[in-house]
């Protein structure tokens, strides 16, 4: 005999030939126990009543059965057994509804570790920023967060694998500007879709860039290092952290509007990059204040000028591109947290207010602030996912107006 389970639940299929038998009633005729009354029984242990109820256990799942009189041929049903048995599947609905509720009220969001994928490595801004709110949220949420690096193709690979997650809220991703606003207009076969393939939860920070040159070539001006470059094409180096990548973007409409031409030095992060660049291995970089200030601090690299339409309170003795006859140059990369899409809005939820949380907290801005970045919070997870929509139209437009091909 093969019965369907009610709900959700698997198929139980029973063995025919053996039935119980009490008082004159059939249960099924598959069940090999004694019974007194209509019940619930545990068929791993099937000798064992559990108690009285409308439905029988089996440790995979519910099912109901017939209740059939006994007789010398096959069981027969009266109309009062008919009755029961349709009161006995009413109830099998309503207990496996209630069943249900309980199961998904035990496991609260969240009841296991939450994972944060980064597209670069350790080091970098955001990954900067993100062991600092991980550590703040992980508190929060009361469950830990790790951190997992995946860099490479630009920023890329961390949003590919995340993509291909659960919606459940346990596989995050914290990305800069190029993975989720540039890449798509620079590459031709992206492995996601910026747009449709992740639940915005919240911007965490804007960060300016600044273009700063080493110490060989004794360019320690804007004004000389473009002097140079114009006079000398295809001679001067830079390095970016990647193809497609937000500092590869904002030198290319560098070189477009100066009129300069550069070779392109493309690395996996910035820490490579601005070693090869401190090192005299590469001439210049255009890269956050997040990563590069600090080799300006100890006198290793020059600060030409920052990409913004006012002068950073980091070091306000560092011009703008803008100050210097290149107008309409404000440029900056944001970071901001993302879960797959069709995660449900109760979890992006209570993730945006605890990422709020963190950014309100003034130990938290402190640190953020003395890596270089702005603090910026995002209202609601849908202010964010305009603003992410916005921008990839905005980085769009510039790829256009530079002319770079996609490959």
């Amino acid at each position: 005999m093969g019965d369907r389970t009610v709900g959700q639940f698997v198929v139980v299929a029973m063995r025919k030939g053996v039935f119980a038998r009490s008082k004159g009633w059939h249960v099924g005729r598959s069940l090999k126990m004694q019974v007194n009354y209509f019940g619930m029984f545990n068929l791993t242990r099937p000798e064992r009543l559990l108690s009285t109820g409308v439905l029988f256990l089996q440790r995979k799942g519910w099912f109901r059965a017939r209740l059939c009189v006994e007789t010398e041929g096959e069981p027969t049903e009266t109309s009062m057994m008919k009755r029961t048995r349709l009161l006995a599947l009413l109830s099998a609905c309503l207990l496996n509804a209630v069943l249900s509720g309980g199961v998904q009220a035990q496991g609260a969001y969240p009841d296991r570790p939450i994972s944060i994928w980064i597209g670069f490595p350790p080091g970098t801004s955001t990954d900067s920023v993100g062991r600092i709110l991980s550590d703040k949220m992980s508190k929060d949420l009361g469950q830990p967060i790790i951190i997992k690096n995946k860099p490479g193709v630009g920023g890329t690979l961390a949003p590919a694998e995340v993509a291909k997650s659960q919606p459940d809220g346990y596989t995050l991703l914290l990305s800069a500007t190029a993975p989720m606003g540039t890449a798509a207009h620079l590459m031709k076969n992206l492995p996601y879709s910026p747009l449709t393939d992740f639940s915005p939860i919240g911007q965490t920070s804007w960060l300016p860039f600044l273009l700063v040159s080493n110490k060989t070539k004794g360019l320690d001006t804007f004004e000389k290092f473009i002097a140079y470059a114009k006079a000398n094409p295809d001679v001067l180096t830079y390095a970016t952290i990647g193809n497609g990548t937000t500092s590869h973007l904002v030198m290319l409409m560098l070189l477009t509007k100066a009129g300069i031409k550069m070779v392109h030095v493309p690395y996996q992060g910035s820490t490579q990059s601005q070693a090869d660049v401190i090192g005299g291995s590469v001439d210049a970089t255009f890269d956050t204040m997040v990563t590069v200030y600090p080799h300006v601090v100890s006198g290793r690299l020059n600060a030409l000028a920052v990409s913004t339409t006012g002068r950073t309170a980091m070091d306000s003795s560092v011009p703008t591109i803008e100050e210097k006859g290149i107008s309409n140059f404000h440029l900056g990369a944001w970071i901001g947290m993302f879960a797959v899409k069709d995660t449900p809005k109760p979890i992006i939820d209570k993730l945006h207010a605890a990422l709020n949380r963190a950014l309100n907290d003034p130990d938290t801005q402190r640190k953020l602030v003395a890596l270089g970045t702005d603090v910026v919070k995002s209202e609601t997870p849908a202010e964010f996912k305009q603003f992410v929509a916005q921008n990839y139209k905005l980085w769009g437009e510039l790829v256009d107006i530079a002319g770079i091909e996609r490959k």
